[in-house]
């Protein structure tokens, strides 16, 4: 074994240089070109836009050939994947919730590729019985459990199943005792939940699934609310709201905890909504608007006879809690129950209460209130970290929340609403021991001046010699907030000297409405801007250097990857963007696209618009001649979100245009989607790939390797 005094906190440089890429497959060209405001754009790899063609699918094949024969070379990739597997076999539980006379939870006996439900009456304890096993819909995990719901009683339990990782579901409806399904199967389901009304039947939402080989092509147009009585086929189901009469894009309807109101919100995109209720108990009720403010995010918290309790961010952008009356719940009307403060709030019902979580500087507080805004106590949590949870039917006396750090794995605690205390329910037993590992919030200065937060997270005693493999990860979008979170499969990168760094971007929802809208449309450079000057911060103090920094991001956090890599293809020595949105001049055009429009902006828009998008579109960032980090690009050949040509197209632009000795590669997951139900197995291999990746282009040897020699 070579001695730790060559090593780099316990990662050694390799003795022999990564090997090259012997050549990319051949992406042909084609003579497309779009015309935007009198702008001619050229388009030649259009054609990978088509992911049902024989042309695509060969090169889709050809490209994870020489992708995965490269992977092939790292000779300490099998045992990063069985160190992997091995952390990952840990059982798991979940927090319970009560239905009828059951409580029903989730639980991984470690490396089961999706979790199982189990049920046991309520007040038994031990394991109870396997109600639900997802991995016997199919042994290879490409069909996955896609949400669940169950009726008042507990009676009737009704589930959601995505195929090959598709947004599109199939519903299904089971009898409790008995565990057999009931009624019709329904098809073509798409974002959506199931909510009962009673146990008749329950509401649904969709859109006119496209023709049969153009699923990923197709854009998502209006969106419709549907009932389905049970008992009757899909073809009866009523038409409850939307379609061309209510042209939204986003519809969703809840039926009340106490089954009187149905509560209705649509959107044109995925910030802001307007909110309609219906009395249930009125066969001739209309659907009544509370608010038709499209630039105003609302959702109703709970109803009590004629009261409403609604969470808005109306004239507060970061949220309160108002109430009104079913008579007239219009915004003229609102009363504040819980005022705006200078933290974001999110609010859950149980027990009769609200449980408010502020997010202070993207670590969550809790704070528990009566239903007239009275604080009854701020709740003691484990430490500092993130809470999920904390609701529960307003009858209930008791409620399970779970904590979570970049260092504790998720533990499940029992909250007692009437005192205010909590107790560890479950915790897990993994092979990780925190006390080896620090986490610190720093607060760096973006590029104008702004402070952004970044919390860091590596061994204790780290040396800053600018030598350290750092994961800068980040989203900055859509108003959705990174708080600490525990990763399985971070120990690795951890324990073998590795720094974690995740900044709070603006575009995302940690300091309400105001950092949101600092990152979309014609301010999107501010959220490029923040996450490189994290990398900066990183390397001045010394915790990191540019040869061993790697970025990465998913989704949106793919297109923040796509745009840094190509404004400074110097910052990182390795770059992974996932799934990310690549083509933004075309993005609008695929499946539910157009819904991400008040983030970005289109093309369409106007010449000024059209032209800042241009200039950040990784498709069309990337120059000729410029060598690039060692990048590789993933995504799944049904990701029906952001469809796959946009990573298509990015690479085969970046393997034409990029010279150097770094790989630049695409990983293409077959029989999958956009992420969510991915099987615990893929999520071990992908690790696997992504972290040995990134090493072996460092020149890095870890120390599990480093060991063997």
């Amino acid at each position: 074994m070579a001695g730790l005094g060559a090593c780099v906190f316990f990662a050694c440089e390799q003795k022999e240089k990564p090997v090259k890429v012997a050549g990319y497959p051949q992406s042909k060209k084609v003579d497309s070109v779009d015309v935007y405001h009198g702008v001619e754009v050229p388009d030649p790899y259009r054609w990978l836009e088509d992911d049902m063609s024989t042309e695509t699918t060969d090169w889709v094949k050809a490209q994870n050939e020489v992708t995965f024969a490269y992977l092939d070379n790292i000779p300490y990739r099998e045992k990063l994947k069985a160190r992997l597997t091995e952390l990952f076999d840990y059982e798991r539980v979940y927090a319970p919730s009560k239905e009828g006379a059951y409580e029903y939870y989730y639980r991984n006996n470690g490396l089961q590729n999706q979790n199982v439900l189990y049920r046991r009456k309520v007040g038994e304890s031990g394991q109870g019985e396997v109600f639900l096993d997802p991995n016997k819909f199919k042994e290879d995990g490409t069909i996955s459990l896609g949400g669940t719901s169950f009726t008042d009683d507990g009676s009737l339990f009704g589930y959601m199943i995505s195929i090959g990782g598709s947004d599109w579901r199939k519903a299904m409806v089971m009898n409790v005792e008995t565990k057999e399904l009931v009624g019709d199967t329904l098809h073509n389901i798409k974002f959506s939940g199931m909510s009962w009304r009673g146990n008749e039947g329950f509401y649904y939402s969709s859109y006119d699934k496209p023709k049969e080989g153009s699923e990923l092509s197709a854009k998502t147009q209006y969106h419709k609310l549907y009932y389905h009585k049970m008992g009757t086929p899909q073809s009866q189901d009523v038409l409850v709201f939307g379609g061309e009469k209510q042209p939204y894009r986003y519809i969703w309807g809840a039926v009340t905890e106490d089954d009187r109101y149905l509560v209705i919100s649509a959107a044109q995109s995925t910030s802001g909504n307007v909110l309609f209720i219906q009395d249930l108990t009125n066969p001739k009720g209309e659907i009544i608007t509370i608010d038709d403010n499209l630039e105003t995010d609302e959702g109703v918290l709970h109803t009590e006879g004629e009261r409403i309790w609604i969470q808005t961010n109306l004239d507060a952008p970061n949220q309160r809690v108002v109430e009104t009356t079913l008579f007239d719940p219009t915004p003229s009307t609102w009363k504040n129950v819980i005022p705006e403060t200078d933290n974001v709030l999110n609010v859950n019902t149980g027990g009769g209460y609200f449980f408010a979580t502020y997010m202070v500087d993207a670590k969550d507080e809790v704070h528990q209130f009566d239903l007239n805004g009275k604080l009854v106590r701020k709740v003691a949590l484990p430490g500092l970290g993130s809470v999920g949870g904390f609701g529960a039917k307003m009858d209930e006396k008791e409620l399970y929340y779970s904590f979570t750090s970049f260092t504790i794995p998720s533990s499940i605690y029992k909250y007692d609403i009437a005192s205010g205390k909590s107790a560890l329910f479950e915790q897990p037993k993994i092979k990780f021991n925190p006390d080896e590992y620090e986490t610190k919030q720093v607060f760096y200065t973006s590029k104008d001046g702004t402070k952004v937060p970044m919390f860091i997270t590596h061994k204790k005693g780290l040396k800053l010699n600018g030598k350290n493999p750092t994961y800068l990860y980040a989203y900055g979008g859509f108003n959705i907030s990174l708080t600490p979170s525990f990763s399985t499969s971070r120990i690795v990168w951890l324990e073998n000297g590795g720094i974690y760094a995740q900044p709070n971007l603006r575009g995302g929802g940690e300091y309400g409405e105001k950092w949101h809208k600092a990152g979309t449309k014609m301010q999107k450079q501010n959220v490029f801007d923040d996450f490189i000057a994290a990398g900066e911060f990183l390397i001045k103090e010394g915790y990191t250097s540019s040869d061993y920094l790697a970025i990465a991001g998913g989704s949106n956090g793919g297109l923040l990857v796509g745009a840094t890599m190509t404004q400074r293809p110097d910052l990182a020595k390795v770059a992974f963007p996932a799934v990310g949105v690549m083509d933004m001049l075309r993005y609008n055009k695929f499946t539910a696209g157009a819904g991400w429009a008040s983030d970005y902006g289109t093309a369409e828009d106007s010449k000024e618009m059209f032209e800042y998008l241009r200039k950040y579109s990784p498709v069309h960032a990337l120059k000729p001649g410029t060598a690039y980090p060692a990048t590789m690009v993933t995504t799944a050949d049904h990701d029906d979100r952001v469809v796959p040509a946009h990573s298509f197209k990015f690479a085969a632009t970046l393997q034409e245009y990029h010279v150097g000795d770094n790989p630049v590669l695409i990983r293409i997951e077959t029989n999958a989607g956009h992420g969510a139900g991915t099987p615990i197995s893929k999520t071990i291999e992908q690790q696997a790939d992504l972290y040995s990746f990134a090493w072996y282009t460092m020149g890095i040897l870890p120390e599990f390797a480093e060991k063997e020699q």
